[in-house]
This record gives C-alpha cells, sequence and structure tokens, in this order.
C-alpha cells in the first residue's frame, strides 16, 4: 500500500456507509472471515484444533451473511469509493430471524459447520437474548473491518451508522453485542455500550453489552 492509498483512506470524508446489495456479500463474508478467524469464540465453536477449521468458518459466515439476507435484516457497509472496507450485521427487534433460523439454514449450517458448531451458535444467541435488559432491541450479531483499513477511524464511522439504524426504529430500545476479544471492550465502551455481566458460552468467556437508546 503506498502513502497516498493511506492517506485517502485516512480521509473518513471519502467514507460512505449503505445497506449491502447481493453483489456485496461475498467480499463481505470475506472482510467477517479475517475479522473472526483468530476470536476466542469462533475457536472454540467451530474447532481451530481439528483439521478443516477455515472451511467451517467460511461456511457458517456464508450461511448467516444468506440467512440475514433472506430474512432483510440490515447489513451495512462502508464503502472507499467502490470498494468495500467494513461490515456489521444486525438483527432487528421485530425479525423473525430468531437463534434457530429457518430450516434451511439449520440443514446447511449441520452440513457445513457440524452440529457441535451449529449447536454452539445456537446457543451463543440464545444465552445473548435471555440476559439482555430490555425487551425489544437491536442485535449485533457481526462486525468487521478489514485488517488493511484498521486504525483508520473506520470502527466508529460504522458505529455511528449501526446507531443510527437503532434510532430510526421507535421500538428498539437500544443494541446488544457479545464481545469475546479483550482489545474490543474499549472501542464499544467509547460508543456508550454498557457491560451487563460476563457471560459463558461453550469454554469462552465473553461480555455482554448493551447500548441503550438513551444515553445517560
Amino acid at each position: 500500500m503506498t502513502e497516498l492509498q493511506e492517506e485517502q483512506i485516512a480521509d473518513v470524508d471519502n467514507i460512505k456507509a449503505v445497506y449491502l446489495a447481493a453483489e456485496d456479500l461475498k467480499i463481505a463474508a470475506s472482510i467477517l472471515y479475517l475479522a473472526y478467524h483468530d476470536d476466542p469464540l469462533f475457536v472454540d465453536i467451530f474447532q481451530y484444533e481439528k483439521e478443516g477449521y477455515e472451511s467451517r468458518l467460511r461456511s457458517a459466515i456464508r450461511e448467516e451473511l444468506n440467512a440475514f439476507w433472506l430474512a432483510k435484516q440490515p447489513m451495512i457497509g462502508l464503502f472507499d469509493d467502490d470498494r468495500l472496507v467494513a461490515v456489521a450485521c444486525l438483527v432487528s427487534p421485530d425479525a423473525e430471524l430468531g437463534p434457530n433460523r429457518f430450516w434451511h439454514w439449520r440443514l446447511k449450517m449441520l452440513l457445513t459447520a457440524g452440529y457441535f458448531g451449529t449447536k454452539q451458535m445456537v446457543d451463543k444467541e440464545t444465552k445473548v437474548r435471555d440476559r439482555v435488559p430490555a425487551e425489544h432491541f437491536h442485535m449485533l450479531s457481526l462486525i468487521g473491518v478489514h485488517p488493511d483499513q484498521q486504525d483508520h477511524g473506520l470502527g466508529h464511522v460504522l458505529m455511528s451508522a449501526i446507531e443510527g439504524i437503532m434510532l430510526e426504529d421507535p421500538n428498539s430500545e437500544g443494541i446488544s453485542m457479545y464481545v469475546t476479544l479483550p482489545k474490543c471492550l474499549s472501542f464499544f465502551e467509547d460508543g456508550h455500550y454498557n457491560l451487563v455481566e460476563e457471560l459463558e458460552v461453550g469454554h469462552i468467556k465473553g461480555h455482554l453489552m448493551f447500548r441503550p437508546r438513551e444515553i445517560q
């Protein structure tokens, strides 16, 4: 990457946040794969120590994005001109996209990620939903910035777009997020996400965070 390219990317005024189109999903899946490759929860769920971890993770992310697309859930992308550089996927308060998804999602996940991985994905979302201190809320399911584009302030631009989606829905009481990477805690705390509790999923402990609609 040249210095000129870095300057262009660092200028967040050139960045635009838009809803993803069908043709963006392949690149979005690649960005999320890189974002979650070393995440402790995904390492545990998809059994990093066993052969085929990368394939299981890629397949799981692909099926998640397909499920979001079919259920018409908000998927936001940040674009530097025509290049997708960051992604966030949310579940709306009134969505029927529950932890079990629909039957064909479960079938595809079982075939690609395996029984253990599918069960852990479902258990994780169920536990998070049960412990969020709200009844109607958005769930931030997946979020990632391309590794080459990090540390340019794109995360904060993406966070603003996420909050905008929540505020546009008068029924939403806030946004939940399950954080398993300690280095990400300060990022969400800066975005007014408060710690609800430490939550264990599988063999991994994480932090359940909640950003209320009304900031105190």
